[in-house]
């Protein structure tokens, strides 16, 4: 069998909102380049607890388990109901220890030009690990919130060589390592310390520096081409990689993807965005990136290239562009668009 005959299965996440309009978008786009994805379409958040009464159904669990990769779309975590989120919950559930969002410049004319990095976020520790509970002060029995984070050294060990491996791999030069251990000295303290052991293991083939997480922002700002490669717990992670999307247009140009050794699920990290669901306004474009980082996961690294060169044609040179970008184009206006330029 040819590699381009190869086919792969995928699991399919709709999600909500605006997810099943943008999936169908990328899903057509996909096919229009030969995608290898067979796909096994599962139900997850409102529409799982729709269906079945359960955000993550056991059988969207099967399906990624048995399929090791997703490419998911936004979901809305139920408000009450005790139901814990879901992206933290898929990520607990399969080990996705990696959380990997580029950043780079598609749309000239904005406010900074050039921009090409990498972030990547340690996924399953810190305060996200969410150990929260109240302290009673006199009568009120929820006086005091308390929130427990921790970070392992292995967990820190293994993320921080991730980055360093992902710069080997793409040629990047550098791996700046973000954290807040003047203050957090134990808490974030130990994953400098581990961040320094295995960069020596790196050294003279990849530079390396660290900073202060708020030092790291003011200059994610100010100079944000001196980055290359970043690293960092997991609530900074968070923070800085949305501050990094306003770089290059914000959430609708944001791709994502969660990695672990067993599975990887590939995702926009936007929202489900429910106030235009439906009115055919959704900008597809951080779904399909996701579904390109996708296709570089497993090896096709031709149709990614293929896809992203449409893109840049499709939104610079035929300026058809969603609202959110500053165009009049409908999803299906720039999904045509696309198929045009990749038939």
């Amino acid at each position: 069998m040819t590699k381009d005959s190869k086919t792969i299965p995928a699991t399919l996440i709709p999600g909500d909102g605006i997810g099943p309009e943008i999936m169908d978008s990328v899903v057509e786009i996909l096919d229009t380049v030969g995608a290898p994805f067979v796909w096994d379409k599962q139900l997850a958040g409102m529409a799982g607890v729709d269906a079945v009464n359960d955000p993550l159904p056991k059988q969207t669990i099967e399906s990624i388990r048995r399929t090791s990769l997703a490419l998911k779309g936004p979901l809305t975590t139920p408000v009450g109901g005790g139901f814990k989120s879901i992206n933290v919950t898929m990520r607990q559930e399969f080990g996705l220890f990696a959380n990997m969002r580029p950043t780079k410049t598609i749309i000239p004319g904005g406010r900074y030009e050039d921009i090409d990095f990498v972030m990547f976020r340690e996924n399953l520790e810190g305060y996200y690990a969410a150990m929260e509970h109240y302290v009673p002060v006199g009568d009120d029995p929820k006086g005091i919130a308390l929130s427990t984070g921790y970070n392992s050294r292995a967990e820190c060990r293994r993320i921080v060589k991730f980055a360093f491996d992902y710069a080997v791999a793409n040629n990047r030069k550098t791996v700046t390592l973000v954290h807040k251990a003047n203050i957090l000295k134990l808490l974030t303290g130990i994953f400098l310390e581990e961040g320094r052991k295995v960069a020596e293991e790196y050294k003279g083939r990849i530079e390396f520096n660290d900073r202060i997480v708020d030092a790291c922002a003011m200059q994610l700002v100010t100079n944000p081409w001196q980055f290359d490669v970043i690293v960092t717990t997991n609530l900074f992670g968070d923070i800085l990689s949305d501050l990094a999307s306003g770089l290059v247009g914000g959430l609708g140009m944001a791709p994502g993807a969660n990695i672990g050794e067993k599975a990887a699920v590939f995702e926009a990290v936007h929202g489900s965005a429910p106030d235009i669901a439906g009115k055919g306004l959704a900008n597809p474009l951080a779904l399909l990136m996701a579904a390109v980082m996708m296709l570089q996961h497993v090896g096709r690294q031709d149709l990614a290239d293929r896809i992203n060169h449409g893109i840049k044609k499709t939104i610079t040179e035929g300026g058809i562009r969603t609202k959110d970008l500053g165009g009049n184009a409908t999803t299906k206006d720039l999904t045509a668009a696309l198929k045009q330029q990749l038939s």
